[in-house]
Formats: structure tokens, C-alpha cells, sequence
């Protein structure tokens, strides 16, 4: 099986995060990670590799020191490895992003694609969905368990308070869930292996049927009209009462909420 799997360096939210005067992330000033759902995706393809044979290439579009994410992903397992970074694609939103990442993908060949479910930094689930529209093959979001067989694949997929068992034939992209596999640990010989891999750096010249009005900021539908760091909760109100005023200090407060 050849499996390309889209990754994304998201900011580690435990240190903050800072943002462009354009309210875009200030991506090279903030500790960063690789994006949880991706890396469970990342563990899948590896699985799938065990038991089937095949390559998995690891991909994402970022700065240049998104290349961490891509060595880890090396130092995982994978086999090869697509950095996508230039300037013009700087502020990208889903759309832009997917359009991207579909550009650098008609470059390849593959059976099957593997993004996370959403990313931690923007919470769209967007960007799998769209770029199997943009390649016109199946999505098949939500997975939980992945199965293959022969030219087709099996995915239990997450749903409300049940699942679904979907077949689609390959190629077809999925959306994975953290739930599809607890990520390896990168081993002693893997970690020296990636540090010593060749990855490939790909420019806006490698993109494929893409118009540079889909690329970037400019090519970005979605505005942002306010960011911000995570608000603050004040100390709120303290008040010293027995049980009985308490309780009608409480249900007093959720009248004035509307709550009750």
C-alpha cells in the first residue's frame, strides 16, 4: 500500500500563543507539537504497513521548522517525508490550506489518505473533507478502526452514541479520531535515522492545477475578525452565609441568570 499521511505542527497550547498584527498565529515564536489526531493517524498507516507492506509518506505545509514534526514522524516509522513551505502560503485557512495540500498530493501516487479529525489550533474538521473533494475521491471521517481488504477498506466510524461500518474502494481519503491508535514511541535507531533523512522541500512550483487566487492569506474566505489568548476568569464573588441564606443566595442568582 503507498498511505500519504497530512500532519500539522500546532502550537503547543500550554505556553500560550501569540498572534500577527493580521490576527493569523505567530507560528515560529511558540513551542510547537505534533497535532494529536494527526499523529494517531500517523499510527494507523504505520499498522498498516506492518501488516500489509507498502510506504507511508508523511506530509504537511508550514515554516520551515514544521520539519521537526516531519522527523519525528521518520523517527516513528514512516519512510519518506514532504516539508511544503513558501511564503506565498503563509496565513492559509482551510480552503487555502486544502487546495495546498491537493497541489502537492496530484504529484504522487497512493491507495490511501490519512489526516486527523481536526486540528487543536483551529477545531474546523475541514481541511480532509475538502481536499477529497479537490482530489474527487471518497472521505470517510471519524474513523475509529480501519480494516483492509484487498481493493477496499473497512472503517468503523465514530457517530453520536453509535457507529457506523463504511466500505469504500481505494483510493479514498479518511479522517482519523485519537481513539484509531495510541501513537509508538520513537525508537533509539529511528531518532538517528530521521536526523540523518533527506526531506523533500517543496515550493509553490510543485503545486499542481492550483491557482495562486486559492493560496495563502489572499486566497483565504475566512476572515478573522477578533483573536485572542484564552480569556481569563476573573475571582468572581466571594460570600459568607449559612446553609439557609446560602441556598437563597444561589437560586436568587439564577433568577437574575434567567437559569431558573
Amino acid at each position: 500500500m503507498k498511505i500519504i499521511v497530512c500532519i500539522k505542527q500546532v502550537p503547543d497550547t500550554k505556553g500560550g500563543v501569540k498572534f500577527n498584527p493580521d490576527g493569523t498565529l505567530d507560528r515560529s515564536a511558540m513551542l510547537a507539537i505534533m497535532n494529536p489526531d494527526d499523529k494517531a493517524g500517523l499510527e494507523a498507516a504505520l499498522r498498516l504497513k506492518d501488516e500489509h507492506g507498502g510506504k507511508v509518506t508523511v506530509m504537511t505545509m508550514g515554516p520551515p521548522k514544521a520539519e521537526a514534526v516531519l522527523r519525528e514522524s521518520l523517527a516513528m516509522g514512516a519512510d519518506e517525508a514532504v516539508l511544503i513551505t513558501d511564503p506565498l502560503l503563509g496565513g492559509a485557512d482551510t480552503w487555502a490550506t486544502s487546495q495546498t495540500l491537493a497541489g502537492a498530493i496530484r504529484n504522487m501516487d497512493y491507495d490511501l489518505i490519512i489526516t486527523g479529525r481536526q486540528a487543536i489550533d483551529g477545531d474546523t474538521a475541514q481541511v480532509g473533507p475538502q481536499l477529497s473533494e479537490h482530489l474527487n475521491i471518497p472521505v470517510i471521517s471519524y474513523a475509529e478502526e480501519i480494516k483492509v481488504d484487498g481493493e477496499e477498506i473497512i472503517i468503523k466510524r465514530q457517530y453520536d452514541d453509535r457507529y457506523h461500518i463504511i466500505k469504500a474502494k481505494l483510493p479514498c481519503l479518511l479522517t482519523a479520531l485519537s481513539e484509531l491508535g495510541k501513537p509508538r514511541y520513537m525508537t533509539p535507531g529511528g531518532i538517528f535515522d530521521a536526523f540523518k533523512a533527506d526531506i523533500e522541500v517543496w515550493n509553490r512550483s510543485k503545486l499542481i492545477d492550483v491557482a495562486d487566487s486559492d493560496l495563502g492569506l489572499k486566497g483565504s474566505p475566512t476572515q478573522i475578525a477578533k483573536a485572542s489568548d484564552k480569556v481569563r476568569k476573573g475571582g468572581g464573588e466571594k460570600v459568607n452565609l449559612d446553609s439557609a441564606a446560602a441556598i437563597d443566595y444561589i437560586v436568587e442568582k439564577l433568577v437574575e441568570k434567567n437559569f431558573a
